[in-house]
């Protein structure tokens, strides 16, 4: 006698969020960080000045991406927390009308009129709150915004993305720096670019060449402007 066992799916979807974020990071300190290194080391700075101002970036990045990502999902959890307060609110005061609403939106799914407002009730009568949360406002605890854990995540992906360049530059004679600098990190750019492409389910090439392509220019510009200014 066989056994069925529900089946565990796994889709694309539910990892995009934290991967754009993470290849997103990673990428702005790799570019950031490597093309601020490339420009000081063409203006013939000495060892020191490049792993200083590497350095700067890199702490300067995180930070920034820190303090950037914390602030903006604040505002989203400050959104999200006055858009339940009026939802219980709303419930609280306006039962029948929060009951009609729900069964509104399951009717626009494709249920029938009398087993939307069923599914209405059993749902409201479990977790009112949790049922409108999700249906009508799209929240839910997996999605719940997490400050802190958005701003540590943020920074650990530009630190990490930055250290390449910066590990380039302190393993590199100086007069190499510059050249070594800018291949590690239109290298890490690449990889980056295929990495998040499998991950998220697109094929590799088109953003692999795309990221190379921009990071290319940015050590361009900024060795021509470090050069610029060296002489």
């Amino acid at each position: 006698m066989s056994r069925l066992h529900p089946l565990a799916e796994r889709h694309v979807v539910e990892k995009l969020g934290w991967l754009r974020a993470a290849v997103l990071g990673a990428n702005d300190g790799t570019l950031s960080t490597g093309s601020l290194i490339v420009g000081v080391a063409s203006s013939h700075a000495t060892r020191g000045s490049i792993l200083i101002a590497g350095l700067s970036a890199l702490v300067a990045g995180a930070l920034s991406m820190a303090a950037g990502e914390y602030v903006s999902v604040s505002s989203q959890a400050d959104s999200e927390k006055a858009d339940l307060a009026r939802e219980k609110q709303e419930l609280a005061t306006h039962w029948d009308g929060e009951v009609a609403e729900l069964a509104g939106i399951y009717r626009q799914r494709g249920l029938s009129e009398d087993l939307a407002h069923k599914v209405a009730i059993e749902l409201m009568n479990h977790d009112a709150l949790g049922a409108h949360a999700r249906d009508e406002l799209g929240l839910s605890e997996a999605m719940e915004a997490r400050p802190l854990q958005a701003a540590f995540a943020s920074a650990t992906a530009f630190s990490s993305g930055a250290l390449l360049p910066v590990m380039a530059a302190v393993l590199t004679p100086e007069a190499w720096v510059s050249w070594a600098v800018s291949l590690t990190s239109v290298a890490a750019l690449c990889i980056l670019g295929v990495v998040g492409a499998i991950a998220g389910g697109a094929p590799p090439l088109r953003p692999a060449v795309r990221v190379t392509f921009w990071g290319v220019i940015a050590m361009l510009v900024t060795s021509g402007i470090g050069r610029v200014f060296g002489v």
